[in-house]
């Protein structure tokens, strides 16, 4: 299990990585996800070795890839001393057996690997609480391939949580553990519900985006109390929220968790409660890194999040961070904006076609830099002040006289 205040370390394990190009996922998109699954690993502590990718019309019902690709994957697997393989899209339990036994290792696929980091940076009971109950879920069908080779499997990347010391575990023990930790989570829902409710109707603000792309940069710009960020996936899991005062107007600031192209749904589902503060926010700043060559594709994952939780019509900012790092390509020839790559400045990025993404509800950013911040302090406050007279209809003749003064 998940132990508080314990920590155990390994030494990093060689992974080779595996993503299997479609219709539906081009070379590009490919490298780009393999791209990503290599951050995964080094956020997990792996060192990626080598990337195998195969051309196929759908992904093999057995063993994910064909057989002479998997021969190729073992044979370099054997001279290499390799320690993990891990497949970008999430395997069938079958397809797990089969793979585990041809080459001999341990095999993850994303969502184990996403999981893994999850319980690695789990800190509070909450967070711990949520990570134990999605690995437990994804598990519970997977019992078979759990058990296969633990003999050998010393612990390491997708071994932290359960199964690291419960070979014992059968589906009715791991069924009876999910139903006490969904009760344990309805319970911590609960409380985190009553906190939310005693902080009255102060206008409450959610910082949205893609994981590690600068919400914890950004809290700590507009609050006076600093919150761990750090440049690696999911370094914030626990919502952090914080009181902030513009002007005149105090509301609330939460940071909570990045979202990430394939997110195991059992993370949705036990997530829910902690992304209930972006359910119940009035606003949403939502973050995108400018500078990522896929930030659009990371744009359209966190609106899809969004969508599936319930939270895509709120009133929306849209602040591309990370200006200070970012090229500028045409989009297509159609695109009238002007090709700049380096040295763009804040007016020019404006008549882009990324300023028109959000009419007037824009903003361009560096965090790091500070860069413009002062402008989104003030579509910030316009917002919230806004929302707030809304809310206190009495307050607006104060609102006035403050500001005249």
């Amino acid at each position: 299990m998940i132990e508080k205040n314990k920590k155990v370390h390994y030494a990093a394990e060689k992974a080779v990585i595996i993503g299997v190009i479609t219709q539906q996922q081009s070379q590009d998109d490919v490298k780009e996800y393999l791209d990503e699954l290599a951050f995964l690993a080094e956020t997990a502590g792996a060192i990626t070795v080598k990337r195998f990718t195969q051309k196929v019309e759908y992904p093999h019902p057995k063993t994910f890839v064909g057989k002479g690709k998997l021969d190729e994957i073992r044979q370099y697997i054997k001279s290499n001393s390799i320690d993990l393989a891990i497949f970008d899209d999430e395997l069938s339990p079958s397809q797990l057996r089969n793979i585990e036994a041809i080459l001999e290792i341990k095999i993850l696929d994303r969502s184990a690997l996403i999981l893994d980091i999850f319980a690695s940076r789990a800190q509070t009971s909450h967070a711990r609480t949520q990570v134990e109950l999605a690995q437990y879920q994804y598990l519970l069908p997977r019992l078979t391939k759990m058990w296969t080779h633990l003999d050998r499997q010393k612990g390491g990347i997708g071994m932290r949580g359960p199964g690291e010391t419960e070979i014992e575990t059968d589906r009715r023990i791991i069924g009876d553990k999910i139903s006490l930790l969904k009760k344990k989570l309805e319970k911590i829902d609960k409380q985190k519900f009553t906190q939310r409710q005693n902080r009255g109707k102060m206008v409450r603000v959610a910082l949205v985006g893609y994981t590690n792309v600068g919400k914890s940069t950004v809290l700590n710009l507009l609050g006076k109390e600093k919150v761990f960020a750090e440049n690696k996936l999911f370094a914030t899991l626990d919502t952090t929220v914080r009181k902030i005062v513009f002007q005149n107007i105090p509301f609330l600031l939460a940071d909570t968790v990045g979202f990430i192209r394939k997110l195991p749904h059992q993370l949705v589902e036990s997530f829910k409660s902690t992304l209930d503060e972006v359910r119940e926010a009035d606003l949403l700043l939502h973050i995108v890194d400018i500078a990522h060559p896929a930030f659009e594709d990371h744009y359209n994952t966190v609106n899809e999040t969004l969508k599936e939780i319930g939270a895509m019509d709120k009133p929306t900012i849209l602040v591309f961070n990370k200006i200070d790092a970012f090229t500028f390509v045409k989009k297509d020839e159609d695109d009238l904006s002007p090709v700049l790559r380096e040295n763009i400045s804040l007016e020019e990025l404006k008549k882009t076609w990324m300023g028109r993404m959000n009419e007037d509800n824009c903003i361009f950013i560096s965090a790091v830099k500070k860069t413009n911040i002062e402008e989104l302090r003030e579509k910030m406050y316009a917002q919230v002040k806004q929302i707030h007279i809304t809310r206190f209809p009495y307050n607006d003749f104060l609102y006035q006289n403050y500001e005249e003064q």
